[in-house]
């Protein structure tokens, strides 16, 4: 897989990569991705997303579609308006950044014992200092992981991906069963939270009722029941069938509590 670009060469700055691995990851999830949904993610003002944008565009790494795309600085006013597309140049970066972080969790919470929401906060320092070297011996020493321990796939040295198909916990019905695939790792006390009642990747859950008008969902997970409000249940994302057996490159899972710390 291609390499992040050299930072002395002044083209790739650690925030102009946390961008791009922001971009990533909402175009994974979103069909158009705005610039305004875009700030919002990084928790940063519209203007400040459209200069890193504008910064990003010049280098080769995005590019707009939607109306008043490609028709230069003139139609600057309506970029908030268009979507933002990764060029395959973006793509590569963004597939080598989420390789190195997710590589770096699995690391932090395999072999150091840290929890997943402390693992997952040093991982975003880590990923930019990490060479390619090093990328692949962490990889071989792991046994070439598949996913991180939050759940989500780690693209190989090729930049690929396994992909499965998932669905939000919100979403089941009563007595629908799945296994819990993946959770989303923005937000510490979520992570934290979630880890208390091990509701974590790899884990069998069962929604056993759904209170009407939005209410919460009750779900079991083995002997014990938890009632889950919609807006958590929506960041727990499910599969088909049961839990799958841990084998090399899986690792323990992640830790909680102070065992974990």
């Amino acid at each position: 897989m291609g390499t992040v670009e050299d930072k002395g060469s002044g083209m790739l700055t650690d925030k102009m990569e946390e961008y791009l691995e922001a971009l990533f990851k909402l175009s994974c999830e979103e069909n158009a991705l705005t610039p305004a949904r875009l700030a919002e993610y990084m928790k940063v003002t519209p203007p400040t997303a459209l200069d890193m944008l504008r910064r990003l565009e010049k280098e080769g790494y995005v590019r707009y579609q939607g109306p008043g795309a490609g028709k230069g600085r003139g139609a600057g006013a309506g970029r908030s308006r268009r979507t933002i597309v990764l060029t395959p140049k973006g793509e590569r970066a963004a597939r080598t950044l989420i390789r190195r972080h997710r590589l770096s969790e699995r690391f932090l919470t395999d072999m150091l014992g840290m929890d997943w929401e402390t693992a997952h906060r040093e991982a975003c320092r880590l990923e930019h200092v990490i060479s390619p070297e090093v990328e692949e011996r962490l990889s071989r020493m792991l046994g070439n992981p598949e996913t991180c321990p939050h759940g989500y796939p780690i693209p190989d040295e090729n930049g690929h991906m396994v992909e499965e198909e998932v669905k939000p916990l919100c979403d089941f019905c009563p007595d629908e069963k799945g296994c819990i695939a993946r959770v989303e790792e923005d937000e510490p006390e979520l992570l934290q939270y979630l880890a208390s009642l091990g509701l974590m990747p790899e884990v069998d859950v069962e929604v056993v009722e759904v209170a009407p008008f939005g209410g919460p969902l009750l779900v079991r997970i083995g002997d014990s029941q938890y009632a889950l409000g919609r807006e958590v249940a929506s960041k727990i994302w499910t599969r088909k069938g049961p839990a799958r057996k841990r084998g090399r490159g899986k690792g323990p899972g992640p830790r909680s509590g102070p065992a974990g710390r």
